[in-house]
């Protein structure tokens, strides 16, 4: 049978399908591929972010890395993945105990009135957190922002659409998640009935204006329902109108003196928007009322209130509680916004905690 080759451009699998093929379904990552006629013959494998590589060298047990940090067995020939073949992970590198995957999406509009200055620099910032700080391998983080080459990196509403997808797919027991968000944000009007405000949140994609946002139910029907029993997913969300984006079921208030209680966001007549079992926690910048801010004020560097406080926080200290961090990430927005208004203005920008279920916000321990 004649083949062709073809490489997955979301986990960079070099794939030999049949010519006559349309689409395929990539064995390393499960994304299903439109294939592409007249396909180009590579001479190596690409690294994450799609640019080409002189081919690695060998793993210990005789396989190449993969985008997960796992190790296939080496394939026969000339390191070309038949699609008819399934090859199973080896042991997975010991980080934790746990597989890793992260997402990270930063938006900046690049020539639009609104444009931000800070999104990227916002990514780099986290992607470095997660790397240097907790031990993620870089290979498990995905990056979508407008300086990637990849058209497929690029955060149109298609490819974070597919990439919230790529998150989840095949997650397993002991599986942590990370999803990032800084861009633009708004707020539409509510027609299913699910919200206590009236009002849906959305993200908005570089190509918003003629392809649409993207909805919080969908946000949350694509990575928070599917999270099985022992996956713990966690939301970063550097946006406005943020406090309860992945419209998980309940949301924590904490008082100045780090008093908690947590608000019952379920609704009975509306689609269940919990997990199936897993565990999804979401950090945001601020409530759905409010406004998130760019600052210069910790660095000199453009750069999200909330990002710059979640990375100094988690630097100074990578295993602490959930209630000790929400308290850091507020006096840190607080001094910051008194040192910018000068007159004493209480913050109006005050990160919140959502969560799929209850917990005591001052002894669980916060473990990305």
């Amino acid at each position: 049978m004649a083949t062709m080759r073809e490489r997955c451009r979301w986990c960079g699998l070099l794939l030999e399908v049949p010519v006559q093929a349309q689409t395929i379904m990539c064995p390393g990552c499960h994304t299903l591929i439109q294939l592409q006629r007249n396909a180009p013959t590579y001479a190596a494998l690409p690294t994450t972010y799609g640019y080409t590589n002189p081919m690695p060298a060998p793993a210990a047990n005789g396989g190449l890395p993969t985008p997960y940090g796992y190790t296939n067995p080496m394939p026969t020939g000339n390191n070309v993945y038949p699609v008819e073949s399934y090859y199973a992970p080896a042991a997975p590198p010991r980080v934790q105990n746990n597989r890793r995957r992260a997402l990270l999406c930063g938006v900046t509009y690049r020539g639009h009135k609104k444009s931000l200055k800070g999104s990227i620099n916002n990514v780099k910032w986290i992607r470095n957190l997660l790397v240097e700080n907790l031990g993620f391998p870089t290979s498990s983080i995905l990056i979508l922002t407008e300086d990637e080459r990849d058209p497929y990196r690029k955060p149109t509403k298609a490819n974070i659409r597919e990439s919230l997808n790529w998150l989840v797919r095949g997650c397993q027991p002991g599986d942590s998640l990370f999803f990032y968000y800084s861009g633009h944000a708004s707020q539409v009007l509510d027609r299913d009935g699910d919200e206590m405000d009236g009002f849906d949140e959305s993200l908005c994609p570089m190509d918003y204006e003629t392809e649409g946002r993207i909805l919080d139910d969908e946000i949350n029907e694509k990575i928070v329902r599917p999270l099985p029993r022992g996956v713990t997913l966690h939301a970063v969300m550097d946006t406005c109108f943020s406090g309860t984006f992945l419209d998980l079921p309940f949301m924590c208030r904490m008082n100045r003196d780090g008093s908690a209680k947590w608000e019952d966001h379920r609704n009975p007549y509306s689609a269940y928007k919990g997990t199936s079992g897993g565990t999804a926690i979401c950090i945001s910048a601020c409530d759905d009322h409010q406004n998130s801010a760019d600052t210069t004020a910790f660095t000199g560097t453009t750069m999200g209130a909330l990002t710059f406080s979640f990375i100094e926080t988690l630097k100074q200290e990578p295993k602490m509680t959930y209630g000790r961090l929400l308290m850091s990430l507020r006096e840190l927005i607080d001094e910051a916004q008194r040192g910018i208004f000068h007159d004493g203005r209480a913050a109006t920008q005050v990160p919140q905690l959502s969560s799929s279920e209850r917990f005591d916000i001052h002894s669980k321990i916060m473990n990305l």
